[in-house]
């Protein structure tokens, strides 16, 4: 979100557009009763009702839950209800407001509900460094420190919906404003103490409050997750250094006793008469320097395979969740084994284009499940840092902006990355 003001745009405008905009509450028509609903957190209860104490003075009529929901009714209805009987909603953000789930479901239906198509959506910024959610990340905000906030506040509220559409005030916006948005990243339950070569678990007890917004089938993201969780069951049964190195020292030993003992025989039969067969002696000195050495060594590769041995693990079990999940517009990415990056993106366009290329093939729907596999991991990481491992292609894809996911499967194939 942009720390701007429709003032700042109204004011760069011509008198004759500044006079558009006015202290004067617009008529409340047809099913409106309100100027304005406000969400915000009990929290912040004194500051809001300061600001709805003043725009009431103004003659705006404000709707907010402690006085105006219907006692026995459902919360939902009572939210849906005032929503559509208010012109705009007001937006009071501070991290007990992100925080909360109940006002995270009255921003997530202030803006995706049919009857907000048409209503302009003005967040106020409490306090500075509020993680925004997703959903109202492209909005443009108004600041609560900044002195000036009241008479922006009510131009804006006194301006009527229509002329709103060209103001730094966005509207309802679909879906496809959010694609290619990271989220924040999943970190692993069992992180403080998690070995290089041991694999995360992430919980899934409880679905995330920014997922909550998207995914509608949770069972959906407990199975991906169960997947992701299941390589430490199947794929970490041996990797422990400490077992490995007990392993490798029985098998030095039982190799040197059987060396030793063919040593020792040949020794004997050629001299009988030796004390000490020096073939036997010499397989001790070898043993004492080459076997701490040869430990030392092993131990080393092993720790540095087992490290890219898991990741790879992981890449694979998030590619295989990700089949999953596409249905909920999300991806996930994995670099390495305690953290999950998270992208809301839309694949249908991807998808439609896999259709088309593959459409004389029977398993056009099976290449599709093989890419999201195989490169759907790495493809959420890239879109998650802004960075792709090869310029931008010079073709329009489906994400406006950036690397769609058909193209990063394109680019991966002319490289030779089909695993």
């Amino acid at each position: 979100m942009e720390p701007m003001s429709p003032l700042e745009t109204a004011d760069s405008q011509p008198q004759s557009a500044v006079s558009l905009f006015s202290n004067v509450p617009p008529a409340l028509r047809g099913g409106d009763s309100y100027h304005v609903f406000i969400s915000y957190s009990s929290s912040d209860y004194q500051w809001t009702h300061s600001i709805i104490s003043q725009l009431e003075s103004w003659g705006l009529y404000v709707c907010y839950h402690e006085r105006d929901f219907t006692p026995g009714r459902t919360v939902l209805e009572n939210m849906s209800q005032c929503i559509q009987e208010s012109q705009k909603v007001l937006l009071v953000l501070s991290p007990e407001f992100v925080r909360s789930r109940w006002c995270l479901l009255e921003a997530n239906m202030s803006l995706f509900r049919d009857c907000l198509e048409r209503k302009p959506i003005v967040p106020v910024l409490l306090q500075s460094g509020v993680s925004v959610p997703l959903h109202l990340c492209h909005l443009t905000y108004l600041e609560a420190n900044d002195p000036d906030l009241m008479n922006k506040l009510l131009k804006v509220l006194c301006t009527p919906n229509q002329q709103l559409q060209s103001s730094t005030v966005m509207p309802f916006q679909p879906p496809s404003i959010y694609n290619g948005k990271a989220l924040q990243p999943l970190i692993a339950a069992n992180d403080e103490g998690l070995n290089k070569w041991d694999c995360g678990q992430f919980s899934d007890m409880e679905v995330p409050d920014q997922l909550r917004l998207i995914i509608e089938d949770q069972e959906k993201y407990r199975e991906a997750l169960s997947i992701i969780n299941s390589v430490s069951q199947n794929k970490v049964w041996l990797r422990p250094l400490w077992l490995r190195a007990v392993m490798y020292i029985i098998g030095v030993m039982v190799f040197l006793g059987f060396l030793g003992n063919f040593a020792f025989m040949a020794e004997f039969l050629n001299t009988r008469d030796s004390i000490m067969p020096t073939g036997l002696g010499i397989v001790g000195t070898l043993s004492f320097f080459c076997v701490p050495l040869g430990l030392i060594i092993q131990l080393s590769l092993w720790k540095k395979d087992d490290e890219k041995y898991i990741v790879r693990e992981m890449q694979k079990a998030v590619g295989q969740a990700n089949t999953i999940l596409c249905e909920e517009k999300l991806l996930m990415g994995c670099r390495s084994n305690s953290k999950i990056y998270l992208v809301y993106v839309l694949l249908d366009g991807c998808k439609d284009e896999f259709a088309e290329t593959f459409s004389e093939q029977v398993g056009a729907e099976d290449m599709f499940h093989r890419a999201m596999t195989f490169f759907s991991s790495g493809y959420a990481c890239c879109l998650s840092k802004r960075h792709f491992p090869f310029p931008q292609p010079s073709s329009t894809g489906h994400l406006e902006g950036g690397v769609c996911f058909c193209q990063y499967v394109s680019q991966q194939l002319s490289r030779g990355e089909w695993t």
